[in-house]
């Protein structure tokens, strides 16, 4: 059941998803259940296995993000162009550069770098909090 979301998830958000036993498992469950579109870049990717092997060692780490590829709702996007929006904090524009060519609804994120993304506008690039994403997605 594909509602036709289409997300990108900031690291943070990714990193705490993929425990079944943390209350943020639903993230990762609404990938597994096709709850919505995962976008992705190699950047992204990088950047997950990266954090994820200092947090949770490489054995879960790459038994997840190899995981994520066997869903037809994961998609790998290959950004056309470097937005640079966020000055702030540069690394996290592979985010941004994601949801542009991507054409996600939204950049999941609890990072405040992300707030400049709403007074700019073009392109337009939404960010949404998991509290709220979760009422769009109609979970309890």
């Amino acid at each position: 059941m594909n509602n036709n979301l289409r997300l990108v998830l900031d690291t943070n958000v990714f990193l705490v998803s993929i425990l079944p036993h943390h209350k943020y498992w639903w993230v990762f469950e609404g990938i597994i259940n096709q709850r919505y579109t995962l976008l992705v870049s190699n950047e992204i990717l990088t950047e997950y296995l990266e954090k994820c092997i200092q947090k949770y060692g490489s054995d879960l780490s790459n038994e997840r993000l190899e995981f994520l590829f066997e869903f037809s709702n994961v998609e790998l996007i290959m950004p056309y162009y470097n937005w640079n929006l966020i000055t702030s904090d540069p690394d996290d524009n592979k985010f941004v550069d994601c949801a542009v060519s991507g054409q996600a609804d939204f950049i999941v994120t609890h990072d405040k770098h992300f707030r400049v993304l709403e007074n700019i506008p073009f392109p337009k690039v939404n960010t949404i909090r998991l509290e709220v994403l979760k009422g769009m997605l109609q979970l309890t």
